[in-house]
């Protein structure tokens, strides 16, 4: 949250916005009428009349003796000398997509849900990438691209985000597998990261409904490197868990750009989730975090994410109970909910004292 020192303090109705959830401090809910941060924002269709550039970017890691292509897109002010710069944010997608459909998403007549501009007008230098085997970037390998073998990408796109930016940390949002994939790469390379918000995260997978549906299909997973995907398949994310989250328009724009990019995708993130968690370890994750969760997301259970939380080392937490979001938060109606919370977490300095 912004300085309370340099801007005028909440009332004690604006503190009444943030509830205690559970028995683990420092959990809050975060309603629709949360202030949350005073920091710039653009408005509700997120326009705020700046232009923003878009570039396209590759670079390479070697594995098995290949040099392998990653592509990353980067979005920023047009002119982001006239602009203040608040940091540079890398987003980490999930299981079943490339990196732009989810963060360059463009929605006739809704421009609200396109999350790199957003983000990109507020002054951040925003990058995405497809991980190995999704989208534009290589697809060469024989292997189904696991959860590590994600960390490994996030750890040569951070270095040349890091040398073209200058910027020597990163902020990390992942969403779903792109949030394990972002925590396990926080845990190896700590000294790239400035902050992290894990969304749609799961621990040990103990509770989890979802997951307990996909355990049952293990052996497929396990057969295949690949799992086809079709419309049918995007439209189960948004309702497996509770229908009416997401406008059909928004799904139907989402689906048609996973579609332009892909037909399979890997299936290692799956079987990760389904029989090899916990892949993370809290404790070494050393960075400020803040966990969100969508009320009706099933891949996690509260008391896993929790019980997460409650062994992270950093002070500098937060865990954001979101609302009327089910698991893909940022395509779903109460999107404004996961923005205000994302901003303030970003834009919160680091603190004067510690103790």
């Amino acid at each position: 949250m912004s300085d309370l020192d340099s801007a005028e303090k909440p009332d004690s109705g604006s503190r009444r916005r943030f509830i205690a959830a559970g028995a683990v401090a420092g959990v809050t809910a975060l309603t629709t009428e949360s202030a949350m941060a005073q920091v710039p924002k653009a408005d509700s269709a997120g326009k705020a009349g700046a232009a923003v550039a878009s570039s396209d970017h590759w670079t390479t890691k070697t594995a098995d003796g290949k040099e392998l292509r990653l592509f990353i897109r980067r979005k920023q002010l047009r002119n982001p000398k006239a602009a203040t710069k608040l940091g540079t944010i890398l987003f980490v997608h999930g299981s079943s997509m490339a990196g732009t459909p989810v963060f360059d998403l463009d929605v006739p007549g809704k421009p609200q849900y396109n999350v790199m501009n957003r983000f990109a007008r507020l002054g951040y230098d925003t990058w995405c990438l497809d991980h190995e085997g999704y989208g534009r970037s290589d697809k060469s390998r024989n292997v189904n691209y696991d959860i590590s073998t994600g960390a490994d990408d996030l750890a040569a796109v951070s270095q040349y985000i890091i040398k073209a930016t200058g910027d020597p940390k990163l902020m990390l949002y992942g969403i779903s597998s792109g949030a394990l994939r972002a925590a396990l790469f926080t845990e190896r390379h700590p000294d790239r990261v400035r902050r992290i918000i894990l969304d749609a995260f799961v621990w040990t997978g103990e509770g989890s409904p979802t997951l307990a549906n996909r355990k049952k299909r293990l052996d497929e997973w396990r057969a295949s490197n690949r799992r086809p995907m079709d419309n049918a398949m995007v439209q189960s994310i948004f309702t497996r868990d509770h229908p009416g989250t997401a406008d059909p328009e928004v799904v139907k724009a989402y689906a048609d750009a996973i579609m332009k990019l892909d037909d399979s995708v890997p299936t290692g993130t799956y079987v990760d989730m389904s029989a090899n968690l916990p892949v993370c370890d809290p404790l070494k994750m050393s960075v400020p975090v803040m966990l969100l969760r969508g009320q009706f997301d099933g891949i996690a259970s509260f008391e896993d994410i929790t019980n997460y939380f409650a062994k992270l080392p950093n002070p500098d937490k937060r865990f954001v109970v979101m609302p009327g979001i089910a698991h893909s938060s940022l395509q779903e109606k109460n999107y404004e909910i996961v923005y205000t919370a994302m901003e303030a977490f970003f834009g919160e300095p680091s603190p004067v004292y510690t103790g």
